[in-house]
């Protein structure tokens, strides 16, 4: 008797269950369905794949000239003339300055005395020989006298010819003190002062000289790849700016705490400002990357997405890492596509 109701129990539970089901649906509730997913299109497909492209260092470089001439004092003394100042254009040969010794000035009048003295002494050296020579034709004086009095006009006019010369390195030593320019450019430092008391040997001012380049610096282990004619990508106004494309002119034959310095030519480069930072990007070997077109990439809120093309055909935006390609429209996938992926061009993309 308990089995029995315990089975009429159980049925009246479905029964009851049966029915509350049977109500819902009459009420007009439909169980929800799965939404449905259109496939990508075939059309623009494209499959990611490896391919060699250039290994690009980020280096900083810097906006020179191919030398750099140096205007120095070749006297010791004051400096009372200073006639350019930064951004003077100059050509090879103009004075630009003055460095006065009063020291010199005054051996140069003491040798004007010495020099008045040995003439004086040669005018009366060569009086007696004139004497001398004549009283020897008339049989006064003996050959040796006359020999003797030549002996000492010649001495006269050597003391006379050493003096000259004496004043003459004085005067040229005095004339020393004008400071020229060594070489055509423009003046980018002439910082000295007037008045200042300089030394033989001492930069007055700094002037650019040769063509106008910018300069870089590599490791000595990744500089070995470094060619003449190489490219170099520049970025003038720093990175996000205009880019200009340069070759490499000269590679210094010489190491340098570790560094190699190398010479950069590019058509836009001017040499307003030497001396500014610019980013360059030299090529230093080659490597496996993926690379795709840049219309297939969509950036939304900062990150970028590709539309990828699942084995079923259904397409989903998948997020990538991105970096600069080769050239300006593509870009290399750092990370989040691997080769043989299938990519379908964005939404609203042609």
């Amino acid at each position: 008797m308990a089995m029995t109701a315990r089975r009429k129990a159980g049925l009246t539970g479905v029964i009851l269950a049966a029915s509350l089901a049977a109500g819902l649906t009459g009420c007009g509730e439909k169980p929800a369905k799965a939404p449905a997913v259109a496939a990508a299109p075939a059309a623009g497909r494209i499959t990611a794949s490896l391919r060699t492209v250039a290994e690009m260092k980020p280096v900083a470089g810097e906006i020179t000239t191919r030398d750099l001439a140096e205007a120095r004092a070749r006297i010791g003394g004051t400096l009372t003339t200073l006639l350019v100042r930064e951004g003077a254009v100059v050509k090879a040969g103009q004075t630009i300055g003055v460095v006065t010794d009063a020291r010199l000035g005054l051996e140069t009048s003491a040798y004007d005395s010495l020099v008045s003295a040995a003439a004086g002494e040669a005018e009366r050296a060569n009086a007696d020989l004139k004497r001398t020579r004549q009283l020897y034709e008339k049989g006064v004086y003996a050959k040796a006298k006359l020999d003797q009095v030549e002996a000492a006009a010649r001495a006269a006019q050597g003391n006379l010819d050493a003096a000259r010369a004496r004043r003459a390195a004085s005067a040229e030593v005095a004339a020393q003190g004008l400071i020229v320019a060594p070489a055509a450019g423009k003046v980018l430092k002439a910082d000295v002062p007037l008045g200042s008391v300089v030394a033989p040997g001492q930069s007055i001012a700094r002037i650019t000289n040769g063509p106008v380049v910018v300069r870089i610096t590599l490791p000595e282990g990744q500089a070995r790849s470094l060619t003449v004619g190489a490219a170099v990508r520049l970025w003038p106004d720093g990175p996000g700016g205009a880019e200009l494309t340069g070759t490499i002119a000269q590679v210094y034959p010489a190491v340098e705490t570790g560094l190699v310095v190398a010479d950069v030519a590019a058509p836009g480069i001017t040499g307003d400002l030497i001396g500014r930072r610019v980013s360059a990007s030299v090529q230093v070997g080659q490597r496996q990357a993926i690379v795709i077109p840049r219309r297939y990439l969509v950036t939304r809120f900062g990150v970028d997405y590709v539309r990828l093309v699942r084995p079923d055909g259904v397409a989903a935006d998948s997020p990538v890492q991105t970096a600069p390609g080769p050239t300006a429209g593509e870009v290399e996938i750092l990370s989040g596509l691997t080769a043989g992926d299938s990519l379908a061009l964005p939404e609203g993309a042609q």
